[in-house]
């Protein structure tokens, strides 16, 4: 049995800063996550992309991002059980919880912490019978490591900001770049349409449009895709590929969580947001992109901001005999759990006599 004070199920950037406000009073923190490493989305989906809304950074990518945020907690020592999901939650006599794995795991706390983002994904797949035979054979639904499709054939296809930003990257490393897209019309930034057409003019970037992949080919692995054009004129084409990469979004779950007694909405845990976002159960708490409430932005900075209220009411659901007097870092610095005292340099303030 793992015990801590603070149960955070979900290690994305969210779950990860809740660990920084939870040390600096004195909550020791255990994160579970059902990915084998931390960072959530920003590690399995998109670490090499780039993130502009993060205060303090004007860009920053995904993956340091989570770096960074590691680093951060260092001193705080926080527990981890990785590549396992929460799966039951079971109040205890005293009003604390245990948290158990598919694996068994048990975790036991007086509160528990849902940070795991919009839940657990499932690509969303196009539907081509032969899909399923490629998969890590030329097919792939996220790209974790550009840097594999150097010099290589690559075929997206979407319409959104996914397949227009990863177009526009893979156009300078890959050998030949092309974008399907079933419409005329793309869906994405604005910004991000007129790169891939400035792309698509120079030669970097060949657009298809009003049409579809709707069959793959090869042997051993993926050899080509089969594009069929609206225009009944066009037909269809088999186009040489190396790598088939749709990006038509992923399918957000909220797996075992929703059988846990919460409120749900939408797929969203509904909280008090006008106070510390507790869930319907007691000790229960959900910040980040899972929960819902009026006014919610899934935004990983609005994630941060709930991290920190909600830190507060868990302190005193956890001491509910203490008085704790918020200080800012810049005036108590940070004291790690491992003897480690990050604070500023006092002034020094000479007398004139």
């Amino acid at each position: 049995m793992i015990k801590t004070d603070m149960i955070i199920v979900g290690a994305g950037p969210t779950g990860l800063f809740t660990v920084f406000e939870a040390g600096l009073l004195k909550l020791k923190c255990h994160l579970i996550d059902a990915l084998p490493q931390p960072g959530g989305q920003c590690s399995e989906i998109y670490p090499k992309k780039p993130i502009y809304d993060i205060p303090g950074f004007p860009e920053v990518l995904a993956g340091d991002l989570v770096n960074n945020l590691m680093e951060q907690i260092k001193s705080f020592e926080p527990g981890f059980t990785l590549g396992e999901r929460a799966e039951t939650i079971d109040k205890q006599e005293d009003g604390s919880f245990i948290v158990t794995t598919n694996k068994g795991t048990k975790h036991h706390a007086p509160v528990v912490v849902i940070a795991g983002g919009l839940g657990s994904f499932e690509p969303r797949k196009p539907p081509i019978p032969s899909i399923n035979e490629f998969e890590d054979k030329g097919v792939a639904y996220m790209i974790k490591e550009p840097e594999i499709y150097r010099d290589k054939k690559v075929v997206i296809a979407g319409g959104g900001d996914s397949a227009l930003d990863w177009a526009i990257y893979l156009a300078d490393i890959a050998s030949e770049v092309s974008l399907v897209h079933r419409r005329q019309e793309f869906r994405g930034a604005l910004d991000s349409v007129e790169k891939v057409e400035e792309l698509s003019k120079i030669g970097k970037i060949k657009m298809i449009t009003n049409a579809e992949v709707v069959d793959l080919k090869g042997k051993d692995n993926l050899e080509a895709v089969v594009i069929r054009h609206k225009d009944t004129a066009l037909g269809e084409e088999i186009k040489e590929v190396d790598n088939f990469i749709p990006l038509f979004g992923l399918s957000p779950k909220l797996g075992p969580i929703g059988d846990w007694g919460l409120e749900i909405e939408k797929n969203a845990i509904k909280v008090n947001n006008s106070y510390d976002y507790q869930t319907n159960i007691p000790g229960v708490y959900a910040i980040g992109d899972v929960n819902t409430y009026p006014g919610k932005l899934k935004l990983i900075l609005c994630g941060f901001h709930e991290a920190a209220i909600m830190c507060q009411s868990a302190y005193q659901r956890i001491f509910p005999d203490k008085k704790y007097v918020m200080k800012y870092t810049t005036v108590s610095g940070v004291n790690g759990f491992d003897g480690s005292k990050k604070e500023a340099k006092k002034e020094v303030v000479k007398s004139i006599s």
